[in-house]
C-alpha cells in the first residue's frame, strides 16, 4: 500500500503536458526553444557590444587592478579565499571592514586572477566574459520560466511570459552598472548560479532524481560566494513551489532543504573569516549614509529621518525599474537627501508598497504570478534596502538586478492579460490576438534597448563615468569628489597642457560643490589643494591641505602634500619673483614638516646663501649631502657654500669629491661656486 501511495503522489508531481486548444494556431517560430534560446543570448550579448573596447573603471581596481591577490594570478587565489574581498586592495585588516559585515564574495575574484594568469590585465577579456555570462543569464531565466508556467493549458501564456520576460530582462537599462562595469560579475555570477540553482532543483522534482538537487545545491553555493544577497533565494525557492508546482508542504520543505544546508555551510566560512557579528558602521558620510553633519560633528539621523529615507529609496528604485531616464552609478550623499515623514514622496512610496504587498497577500491562494513577482521582488530587495542592516550607500541601480526579474516577468503577465482582455471572448485563440500584446512588448523592449546602448558608454572610463554621471548626480559629495578628482588626473597628463588650467578650474568647481554639500569631506580639502598647487596659486593650495589636516591631523598625504606645497611656493617666490624673504618663509615651514626632504634642504642652502646666511646654508647643505652622499650636486652645493663662507679648503675639498662622482658637475653647475 505504502509504495503505491508513493507511485501516485510521484504521478501527481508530473508536469501537465501543454495542451493547445484547438483553435489556437502559432508560427513555428513561437515555440522553439532552441531557436528563443540563442535568439536571448545573441541579443543579451550584442547590447553589450560598445562595452568591449572600454577599460577598467571604479571599483575595478578593488578588484583587479590594484588588488594584489587577483594581480598575482592562480598564485593568489589562496589569499582571495582567505580575506574579505576588499582586504587585496587595502591590505589592512581594518580598512577592509568599511561597511558593516565586511564582504566575502571570493568566486568572482578567483575568476579575475585566473583571467589575469592566461591573459594578464586585459580589459576586453573581462568584459566579454560579462557580457557572455549575461547572456547566459538571459537563457537560464527564459528555461526557468518555462518551467514556471508548464502546467498552465494555454501555450500561448507560457511562451509569450517567458520569452517576454527573458528579453525584457536582456535589456533593462539597469542592468548596465553590472554588465559595463567588470566588477559587477559578482552581481551576474550571484543571480546566474540562484536562478540555475533553482531551475535545477525544479528538474529534480519532477523527474525524481535527487543528484539533479545535490548539483542544484552546488551551483547555490557558488551563487552564495559570488555574492551574499542570493541567501534571500531562501525564500524565492518555497515560493516557486508554492506557485508553480502540485507539491505539498512537505515536499517544498524537502526540496528547499539543500538550499538551507549550503547556506549554513557559507555563512560558516563566511562567519570563520570575517567574524560572527555585525560591525558597527563608521562615523562617515560616505562610509555611512544614515549621519549627518551639525555643529560641525556627525551625528545619526532620528529614527523618523531614516525610516523616510529609506522608504523614499524603495519608491526611486520602482521609478527607475518602469521609466530609467536619469541614470547614475552614485547615490551617495546627498543624492538622496535627508527625508522625513513630512515629504509626500515618502508618503506615496509607503502607499505603493503597501498596496503591492496587500495585492500579494490576497492573491497568494489562488497562486497568481503577480502575487509571485511581488514577493520576489521584495524578498531579493530587502537585503540591500537598508532596512536590515546598513549596505555603505542609500541605494545603488546594481542593487535592483536581482529584483528586476520579478518586474520583467510582472511585465509579460500584465501585457498578456492587456491582449486577453481585448479578445472577443476574453481568451487567447488566435496568435493574432498576440499582437497587441507583442506591440507593446515590443515598443517597452526597443525603448530599453536604446537606453541601454545609449548608456553603456559611459563606463568606457572614470572620466566618461564621473563627467557623464556629475551632471546627474549633482548632490553627491562623493560623485563630485571623484569628478574633481579625476579632472586633476587628465589635466596633468602629458597632451593636456593647452586644457590644463581650465580643466583644474573646472576641478576646483566640482570639489566646492563637494564641500558645501560635505563640510567635514577631507579628500575634497585635500583635492582642492592640489587643484591650487598645480594651478600655482599657493596659499589657497595650503589654505585646503590645513583644513584637511584640521579635519584629520593624523592624514598622512596631507601633511606630506602640504609640506610640497610650502617648498615650491618658496621655490615660486625665490626664482621666480625674486623674494627671498617670502621664499625662506615658505621653505621654513617645509622644513618643519618635512626635514628629510632633499629638494627642501637645497632650496634652504641656496636661499639662504643669497641672503648671506652663510652658516645656515652650508647646514642645509650639510644636511642634504647626509641625505644624498652619493649626489655630485648635493657635494658640491655644500663645497660651494664653504667657499663663500671664507672657507676654501672645505670648499676645494667637497669640490674635488664631487668631481670624482661626476666629472660633468662643474659644468651642469655653471662653475658656480655659490
Amino acid at each position: 500500500m505504502a509504495k503505491r501511495k508513493r507511485r501516485q503522489e510521484g504521478k501527481k508531481t508530473q508536469p501537465a503536458k501543454t495542451k493547445v486548444p484547438m483553435s489556437f494556431q502559432s508560427p513555428p517560430w513561437f515555440t522553439n526553444r532552441r531557436l528563443h534560446a540563442w535568439v536571448i543570448f545573441i541579443f543579451s550579448v550584442l547590447l553589450y557590444a560598445n562595452t568591449l573596447t572600454h577599460g577598467y573603471v571604479q571599483d575595478d581596481a578593488i578588484v583587479i587592478t590594484e588588488n594584489m591577490f587577483t594581480s598575482e594570478g592562480v598564485s593568489g587565489i589562496p589569499g582571495i579565499l582567505q580575506y574579505d574581498t576588499f582586504y587585496g586592495f587595502f591590505k589592512e585588516e581594518g580598512k577592509a571592514n568599511l561597511v558593516a559585515g565586511g564582504r566575502y564574495r571570493p568566486l568572482s575574484l578567483v575568476l579575475f586572477a585566473i583571467e589575469v594568469e592566461l591573459f594578464g590585465l586585459n580589459p576586453f577579456v573581462s568584459h566579454l566574459i560579462n557580457a557572455l555570462l549575461y547572456g547566459l543569464t538571459s537563457v537560464v531565466l527564459y528555461w526557468l520560466l518555462l518551467q514556471f508556467f508548464q502546467n498552465k493549458k494555454s501555450e500561448s501564456y507560457v511562451y509569450f511570459i517567458a520569452l517576454s520576460g527573458a528579453l525584457l530582462f536582456a535589456a533593462h537599462p539597469l542592468h548596465t552598472e553590472v554588465v559595463a562595469n567588470i566588477k559587477g560579475r559578482d552581481e551576474i555570477l550571484a543571480l546566474l548560479g540562484s536562478l540555475g540553482a533553482l531551475s535545477l532543483s525544479l528538474k529534480a522534482f519532477y523527474r525524481k532524481r535527487q543528484y539533479w538537487s545535490l548539483l542544484a545545491a552546488a551551483v547555490f553555493l557558488l551563487a552564495l560566494f559570488s555574492k551574499e544577497n542570493a541567501i534571500t533565494f531562501l525564500a524565492v525557492v518555497p515560493l516557486a513551489y508554492y506557485f508553480f508546482t502540485p507539491a505539498k508542504r512537505g515536499t517544498i520543505a524537502r526540496q528547499s532543504l539543500p538550499f538551507f544546508v549550503v547556506a549554513i555551510f557559507f555563512l560558516i566560512i563566511r562567519g570563520s573569516i570575517l567574524g560572527w557579528g555585525l560591525s558597527e558602521p563608521p562615523a562617515e558620510m560616505m562610509n555611512n549614509p544614515f549621519i549627518k553633519v551639525e555643529d560641525n560633528r556627525y551625528v545619526p539621523f532620528t529614527a523618523g529621518e531614516r525610516t523616510a529615507t529609506i522608504t523614499y529609496t524603495l519608491g526611486k528604485y520602482v521609478q527607475l525599474l518602469v521609466a530609467p531616464l536619469s541614470m547614475t552609478h552614485d547615490y551617495y550623499p546627498r543624492q538622496v537627501d535627508v527625508m522625513s515623514w513630512s515629504d509626500w514622496q515618502v508618503w506615496a512610496s509607503a502607499l505603493l508598497y503597501l498596496l503591492l504587498l496587500g495585492y500579494a497577500l490576497w492573491e497568494f491562494r489562488r497562486r497568481d504570478p503577480l502575487s509571485f513577482g511581488i514577493l520576489y521582488y521584495l524578498a531579493t530587495l530587502s537585503i540591500v534596502s537598508n532596512l536590515l542592516f546598513p549596505v555603505g550607500t542609500h541605494m545603488s541601480e546594481r542593487f535592483v538586478y536581482m529584483p528586476s526579474v520579478a518586474y520583467c516577468v510582472i511585465i509579460g503577465v500584465l501585457l498578456y492579460r492587456v491582449a486577453r482582455k481585448l479578445a472577443p471572448t476574453h481568451r487567447i485563440t488566435t496568435f493574432r490576438q498576440l499582437f497587441p500584446a507583442f506591440g507593446l512588448g515590443l515598443m517597452l523592449l526597443a525603448l530599453y534597448s536604446i537606453r541601454t546602448v545609449v548608456r553603456n558608454p559611459a563606463w568606457e572610463s572614470n572620466y566618461a563615468l564621473f563627467t557623464n554621471d556629475a551632471a546627474v548626480s549633482e548632490n553627491s559629495a562623493k560623485l563630485q569628489n571623484a569628478v574633481g578628482g579625476e579632472l586633476i588626473s587628465q589635466a596633468i597628463k602629458a597632451g593636456n597642457e593647452n586644457r590644463k588650467d581650465a580643466m583644474l578650474r573646472e576641478a576646483v568647481q566640482h570639489l566646492q560643490r563637494a564641500t558645501r554639500i560635505h563640510p567635514n569631506y577631507k579628500n575634497a580639502h585635500l583635492l582642492l589643494g592640489n587643484a591650487y598647487y598645480y594651478l600655482e596659486q599657493w596659499d589657497q593650495a595650503i589654505q585646503y591641505y590645513q583644513q584637511a589636516l584640521r579635519l584629520d591631523p593624523d592624514y598622512t598625504e596631507a601633511s606630506t602634500n602640504l609640506a610640497i606645497a610650502y617648498r615650491d611656493a618658496g621655490r615660486y617666490y625665490g626664482e621666480q619673483q625674486g623674494n627671498i624673504s617670502k621664499a625662506l618663509q615658505y621653505l621654513n615651514k617645509a622644513y618643519e614638516l618635512r626635514s628629510n626632504d632633499y629638494e627642501t634642504l637645497r632650496l634652504l642652502g641656496v636661499a639662504n646663501g643669497i641672503a648671506g646666511n652663510t652658516d645656515a646654508a652650508i647646514r642645509y647643505f650639510s644636511e642634504a649631502v647626509e641625505l644624498a652622499p652619493d649626489s655630485a650636486d648635493a657635494l658640491y652645493n655644500l663645497g660651494s657654500a664653504y667657499y663663500n663662507a671664507g672657507q676654501p679648503e672645505m670648499g676645494a675639498e667637497y669640490h674635488r669629491r664631487a668631481i670624482e662622482k661626476d666629472p660633468e658637475v662643474v659644468e651642469r653647475m655653471g662653475g658656480n661656486r655659490g
